[in-house]
């Protein structure tokens, strides 16, 4: 008889998640941990706070936020590229000539990729927009503050414009693209854009309530006043652009991003299915950006002020990414090990912080895998 895999020893991951929902800093939660073979996934709580709500289970879908870059944006400018239709080292204004103006003539693929672009964080909220077409204006119309590539800023700005670049490359929507390309190939069924199209609201976790008056600092809602989002998403940009943008819009379950995990752990294939080329997914998830910057890779984050669920133990050079809404995928290649936790801590006015926790569940996680102090050449 072969010999039994040892259990992971998850018990303090399990309380420290459970201790929040008990402060009422998230109504509930989701986490899977895998590694090297061997798995853990558990639910937590309810779906929110009001009497009545539902638990929480695996199949529950969230609102993953910034996730949308990395498991949609990323890799479908990178399987374009491995193509050959999209050039990394190309100029933005190669692709569109339309923002050649305020500094940006300088931004390449990877200078968006990698936020290294010197573009500001995010699209304005006012005067009021709507539709793709008018943040691309928007977009195009932004000037650097920085020169292209010698400046670290996250910006939604960049993956707005990188899923656009799909769009206009492809001649699909981003929509569209990632599910032709990767989320149906890859066997996740419950992931995509606009997910009350496919699936009962009733299985997908609120995220923020609209305020009940609106006014200056309520300026970015659309919604009529106390509307509980839903299946709606939370990212202001992606619901003016219709609920798909590159830098937002993407849902999914745990056990989705559970599947892409392992694709990347693989090579970039699994169950027999190629879904990015060994070189795409090494540009995903090493560093690429300009020396002497915050280290990403195109997508991933490695080791930035924003890698806090890499924690105290795993490694630079494991990679991951979080979304705003209280998401993160963690993966370190070196021990196979990776962990997904969706939540939907914005619930119900966006005032609750969980960000101790995701150095806590990095730091946990490791310990669970049996990694115990970090390793040399960190």
């Amino acid at each position: 008889m072969a010999p039994q895999r040892p259990l992971l020893n998850t018990a303090q991951i399990d309380r420290a998640i459970q201790d929040y929902v008990a402060e009422r800093k998230l109504p509930g939660a989701v986490y899977w941990m895998e590694h090297a073979g061997v798995r853990y996934q558990h639910a937590y709580g309810k779906l929110s706070y009001e009497a009545g709500s539902a638990d929480v289970s695996l199949d529950t879908l969230y609102d993953a936020a910034s996730l949308s870059k990395v498991v949609s944006t990323a890799p479908s400018v990178l399987i374009l590229a491995q193509e050959g239709k999209i050039a990394l080292d190309a100029k933005l204004t190669d692709y569109f000539p339309e923002c050649a103006n305020g500094g940006k003539e300088a931004i390449t693929i990877r200078h968006l990729l990698t936020h290294s672009s010197g573009l500001p964080s995010g699209l304005p909220a006012k005067p009021a927009w709507r539709g793709d077409a008018a943040a691309h204006a928007l977009a195009c119309s932004q000037t650097v503050t920085n020169p292209p590539g010698t400046f670290f800023r996250y910006s939604d700005i960049n993956y707005v414009l990188l899923g656009q670049l799909v769009q206009r490359v492809s001649g699909m929507p981003l929509s569209a693209f990632a599910q032709q390309r990767i989320f149906t190939p890859l066997g996740m069924h419950s992931t995509g854009y606009l997910p009350l199209g496919r699936f009962l609201q009733g299985r997908i976790a609120p995220t923020q309530k609209a305020p009940a008056t609106d006014g200056d600092k309520t300026a970015h809602w659309d919604l009529p006043p106390e509307t509980v989002q839903q299946g709606v998403v939370h990212d202001p940009t992606a619901r003016f652009m219709g609920g798909v943008a590159g830098s937002a819009g993407v849902f999914t379950t745990a056990g989705d991003l559970a599947r892409y995990a392992r694709m990347l752990l693989n090579g970039g294939e699994l169950d027999g299915v190629r879904i990015l080329s060994a070189e795409s997914v090494r540009l995903l998830t090493t560093v690429q950006s300009p020396p002497g910057l915050a280290k990403r890779a195109m997508g991933m984050d490695i080791d930035s002020p924003y890698a806090r669920p890499r924690g105290s133990i795993f490694p630079v050079g494991s990679f991951g990414h979080t979304g705003f809404t209280g998401c993160i995928l963690w993966v370190d290649p070196d021990s196979k090990t990776f962990y997904v936790f969706l939540s939907n801590r914005v619930y119900p006015d966006d005032k609750s912080n969980i960000v101790p926790l995701y150095g806590v569940l990095g730091t946990l996680t490791a310990q669970a895998a049996g990694l115990s102090a970090p390793r040399s050449g960190e």
